[in-house]
């Protein structure tokens, strides 16, 4: 890793998380990479998405084990950090809820070969849950102009007439919301500002960015920072990815005329009908979603999450070694992995081959 390309603070905190997130990966159980006798070895240092993880620790289990001469590190430390830190060549790769911006694209990579740029790969497809903890309440309907309001803090009490009017089956108490959002710039906050923008835009009018927009509620750090203010505060509400919401409420969105939870399938479904991004270069699979549906059987709160890796490499022998490991994210073992070890949803066949063959023209 080439520390020198960091901001020290930045260094410390990465060299940290990263330590970590290897050791838990060498205790973790999975489907294993096919590969046997194994040639690889090599580290790879990555960061990114706190959504991903779950799986990330499953999938380092297992291609360590197919490939023991292998070291990957994955430091959680947010969407934004991960581009970030990979921007700068710290990394050998990003993991991100949110795709690289026109602004990132147009800029240098430091780990790529000059006059080349990174691509976005989509492997990782998951429900984002709206997790609660109402005193007295074990199911919560909200439609999106309601959730918009209580998390810009227009609706501040949990039985305010808008909330009741969805849910006159609960008694609501008189007590003051505390809504929970990402203090750190986060992909997952992207894609939830995204459905909110789209489905209720004259509450939320900001742009969704990974930045959480609006000076209320409460800020945590990270996924796990949200989940723990959550369970452990009175009356709260947020948003994580559905892998982590354990035994907190999660609420149903509103789709079409009904009140429909988060399933895997209902998730993949909004993504295999979004067209990709417009104007990328052809192997940058970065994928508009469209949150509009008012199909039931679809889930349209819904984020996919990328490995942002370099088309070319300016070490090919570390390149090679990406292409390996991403390879075995996007594969079907490795997507079977995710499936069980995070409740992630697997790319579609068509998806599927498109990543197959874009990974295929990394080196």
């Amino acid at each position: 890793m080439n520390l020198k390309r960091f901001g020290v603070p930045v260094v410390i905190a990465a060299a940290a998380a990263l330590a970590l997130t290897s050791c838990a990966a060498n205790e973790g159980s999975a489907t294993e990479p096919s590969e046997s006798a194994s040639s690889l070895s090599g580290t790879i240092n990555a960061a990114g998405a706190s959504s991903q993880g779950s799986a990330q620790e499953a999938w380092v289990a297992a291609f360590q084990t197919a490939n023991p001469d292998v070291t990957i590190n994955y430091d959680p430390s947010g969407s934004g950090a991960g581009r970030e830190t990979f921007i700068a060549g710290g990394t050998d790769f990003a993991g991100s809820d949110s795709a690289l911006n026109d602004e990132e694209l147009a800029g240098e990579f430091a780990s790529c070969a000059p006059d080349t740029k990174a691509i976005d790969l989509p492997v990782y497809i998951s429900p984002i849950a709206v997790i609660f903890n109402v005193e007295g309440v074990d199911e919560l309907n909200l439609d999106a102009a309601t959730l918009a309001k209580i998390f810009k803090g227009d609706i501040t009490t949990w039985n305010d007439p808008a909330i009741a009017a969805l849910n006159t089956q609960a008694t609501l108490p008189a007590a003051t919301i505390t809504a929970v959002h990402r203090s750190d710039d986060s992909g997952t906050t992207k894609n939830f500002a995204d459905y909110l923008n789209q489905n209720a835009p004259e509450v939320w009018d900001q742009k969704p960015a990974d930045p959480f927009p609006y000076q209320t509620g409460e800020g945590a750090q990270g996924t796990s920072g949200v989940v723990d203010a959550v369970t452990n505060g009175v009356n709260t509400i947020g948003y994580a990815d559905a892998s982590r919401a354990g035994d907190l409420g999660v609420a149903n969105i509103k789709v079409g005329d009904e009140f429909v939870g988060y399933t895997a399938e209902a998730a993949a479904a909004v993504v295999a009908e979004s067209p990709l991004v417009e104007g990328r270069e052809a192997n940058d699979l970065a994928i508009a979603l469209d949150r509009k549906t008012t199909d039931p059987s679809h889930y349209p709160l819904v984020l996919v999450s990328y490995a942002i890796v370099c088309q070319e490499y300016a070490d090919a022998a570390q390149g090679e070694l990406v292409k390996a490991y991403v390879t075995y994210l996007a594969s079907e073992e490795g997507q079977a992995t995710a499936a069980e070890q995070a409740g992630s949803a697997p790319l579609s066949a068509e998806l599927s081959e498109k990543v197959a063959a874009a990974i295929a023209t990394v080196k």
